[in-house]
């Protein structure tokens, strides 16, 4: 068809003298040049029902991870007088992030300028409000994959987000439970979902896709930090917010002078397994496709967290002369948290080494370190969120190496792998994503507690946390003995 259409504007040409036969063979090629860029142009995207499938169930499994998951794992950690406080506290950011992801937050972290030109100083920080309330988006909008003319409907992916962006900012719950007022935990969640979720994950993840590769991305993106699934983005930066508000909130009552032992272990259990089959989804779905770069994702996630409870657990008897219940868990936690970044970098062995490396870190740090600290930060959000992202991060740059049997960088200018990977330099670029998740995160959560204090205070009353905050708080009771 592509021959026939070209000859067309040949056929008045046969009528020429004889003379006008020599520029023939010139005027045939750019008929056919003209008519392939037209081809070209009206090339119908792929939406392939199959990858749009896996995302869709991806995003469930993320959901997944937040409620159930997260809400039973932290319940179970916290005493019983505070279990339904806790489960509160999950579901409630749950609801508000997602309402608050379709009107402001997908517009904000995942549009920007189409190119140079259109640019200012904010694009590699922020998006905008050109999708705000999800205007302009309709059940044939789509949103491109990381192959070139390959698509899901945006729907899909606007859904896959909203899951992330509930999580990120439930996971901070763990480090003040027992003792800050819900108010204060509500509003100060909020402030930083705007003004430090949003900018980091635009910072991270935003670029223009595999047929605009060369249009500004986002300022760690255009960086080349390495980030499958949240590292930075996520865990890190909920981990310094985590931090942040439990030094600025004040440790609990009794804190180090009385027991303060998890209430109900099989929960704890319970919900970190279902933490760990929601996590197939958060690093394997983060692929956009199902390819055997999702299924190295779903592997690696397998391994890098076995290997990360095993270190947790063999360190824990160790030094402490028993593995416990609870160090298993965390510990495959741990590893969930520092396989994250790397899912779809690394190779199976580089994700056991990392699954070894946090799951030891992580035990170190909250076994040893955390009591030197004096801070009550009660559920180790930063211990394992912060450190595992750490350490995920930082050991990306390593393992993503060919020669260690990583993928490497892809060039999409080139349309293959980049040459000559040089594992200092990408180390370098990770360290700086590191630095900058901590440093934002860190100052948005202080300015953020500064305000709450100063609007509704940050802690119940003393009377209060001692009766536990499920009958003061929330008018119930988790158990009726």
């Amino acid at each position: 068809m592509k021959r026939l259409t070209a000859i067309k504007p040949l056929i008045p040409a046969l009528a020429m003298p004889l003379v006008g036969l020599a520029a023939l063979p010139a005027m045939a090629q750019e008929a056919v040049d003209a008519t392939t860029t037209a081809v070209a142009e009206t090339v119908a995207p792929i939406v392939d029902k199959g990858d749009a499938t896996w995302m869709m169930v991806s995003a469930i499994l993320v959901m997944a991870m937040s409620i159930p998951g997260l809400a039973l794992f932290y319940g179970g950690l916290v005493r019983a007088k505070n279990m339904l406080s806790v489960l509160m506290q999950v579901f409630t950011i749950f609801c508000i992030m997602a309402l608050l992801w379709v009107c402001f937050g997908y517009s904000l972290a995942f549009t920007g300028a189409g190119s140079a030109e259109e640019a200012t100083w904010l694009t590699p920080f922020i998006g905008g409000f050109s999708k705000a309330f999800l205007s302009g988006v309709d059940a044939s909008s789509l949103a491109e994959t990381f192959t070139t003319n390959v698509f899901v409907p945006e729907y899909v992916f606007i859904t896959f987000q909203l899951a992330f962006a509930c999580i990120a900012s439930a996971l901070i719950v763990g480090a003040t439970v027992e003792r800050m007022k819900f108010s204060a935990m509500l509003i100060f969640v909020v402030i930083w979902f705007f003004f430090s979720y949003l900018p980091m994950a635009h910072m991270v993840w935003w670029w223009g896709g595999p047929s605009a590769y060369d249009a500004p991305g986002g300022y760690l993106f255009s960086h080349g930090d390495l980030d499958f699934a949240g590292g930075t983005v996520i865990h890190i930066n909920a981990g310094i917010a985590g931090l942040v508000a439990a030094i600025m909130v004040g440790p609990r009552l009794g804190y180090g002078k009385e027991l303060m032992a998890p209430h109900n272990l099989p929960f704890t259990f319970i919900g970190g397994c279902l933490l760990w089959i929601g996590w197939f989804g958060f690093n394997a779905g983060s692929n956009m496709e199902a390819t055997g770069v999702a299924a190295m994702a779903l592997l690696n996630t397998v391994v890098a967290t076995a290997a990360a409870a095993l270190a947790w657990a063999f360190g824990e008897w160790l030094f402490r002369g028993h593995p416990s219940l609870l160090g298993g868990i965390s510990g495959a936690i741990a590893g969930l948290v520092g396989i994250t970044p790397a899912a779809g970098f690394v190779g199976p062995m580089g994700a056991i080494v990392i699954g070894l490396a946090a799951g030891f870190l992580c035990m170190w740090f909250v076994v040893s370190i955390k009591a030197k600290l004096g801070v009550d930060e009660s559920l180790d959000v930063f211990g394992i969120h912060g450190i595992g992202g750490i350490v995920g991060a930082i050991l990306t740059g390593v393992f993503a190496a060919p020669s260690l049997g990583g993928s490497g960088v892809f060039d999409y200018s080139t349309g293959a792998v980049a040459e000559g990977y040089n594992i200092a330099s990408q180390v370098m670029t990770q360290t700086l994503g590191v630095v900058v998740a901590v440093v934002w995160s860190a100052v948005v959560s202080f300015v953020a507690l500064l305000i709450v204090k100063a609007v509704v205070g940050l802690r119940v009353p003393a009377n209060d946390e001692r009766q536990g905050l499920d009958t003061t708080t929330h008018g119930e009771n988790a158990y009726n003995n």
